[in-house]
């Protein structure tokens, strides 16, 4: 009997370190900029699709259009990067914008890991996703989805990676009505609170705010 009680005890701890071990696999290279994860190819054409509490909407992604943009969006997705999110910034008639993590310490990796610009291969038309930036080479993980079209923004560099394929009638959903004030742009440098608090300082002051519930690669 205390064999057996021996037994079934190792059996479950094991179970618990073998748990343990793959949630930090899983998120292992969100934390850490240089896992090789980071270093591969996205494949050259692929689709997001994002629940939230609007409800779903898929982006097809195109490699050809913008390289590094897109390898680092297919990775982040991979990661949960986006996951338990919100849609901070809804200028109506202009863009969504998304891409500052609800948790602070994930915030803190990420903020100012720029990189290098792509080439603008395809324009800002409506249900186009960009990202977000201040100036040459000043990517990081900020996107927007045009809700016009924005083939203005072409001549400024940013460069689409990808447009909305279905569900473009939910992202015309998503909330607006604080417009600049839950945090707005990049170029305002009023997102400090969003980086340092995360979704606890949004979703108290800006509790309007529609979330990415999760994102997900569903389909090569």
């Amino acid at each position: 009997m205390v064999s057996r009680r021996f037994n079934f005890g190792v059996i479950l701890l094991f179970g618990l370190w073998l748990t343990a071990c793959q949630t930090v696999s899983s998120t292992a290279p969100l934390m850490d900029p240089s896992d090789p994860l980071w270093q591969t190819a996205a494949p050259a054409e692929f689709r997001a699709r994002f629940e939230t509490t609007r409800g779903e909407f898929v982006i097809r992604v195109e490699r050809e259009w913008a390289p590094i943009g897109v390898d680092r969006f297919y990775h982040l997705v991979r990661a949960g990067f986006f996951d338990d999110s919100r849609f901070f910034r809804v200028i109506e008639g202009f863009i969504v914008q998304f891409g500052i993590p609800g948790d602070p310490a994930v915030s803190a990796v990420w903020r100012n890991r720029q990189m290098a610009d792509d080439p603008v291969g395809a324009s800002n038309d409506k249900g186009r996703i960009a990202y977000a930036m201040t100036g040459p080479d000043t990517r990081t993980t900020q996107l927007y989805i045009s809700l016009t079209d924005n083939s203005r923004l072409d001549a400024d560099g940013f460069a689409p990676i990808g447009e909305v394929e279905s569900g473009m009638e939910v992202v015309e959903k998503i909330y607006s009505g604080y417009g600049e004030e839950a945090g707005g742009g990049m170029r305002r440098g009023n997102q400090d609170r969003m980086f340092q608090e995360g979704n606890q300082h949004l979703d108290q002051d800006s509790p309007k705010l529609d979330r990415i519930l999760r994102v997900a690669i569903v389909g090569q």
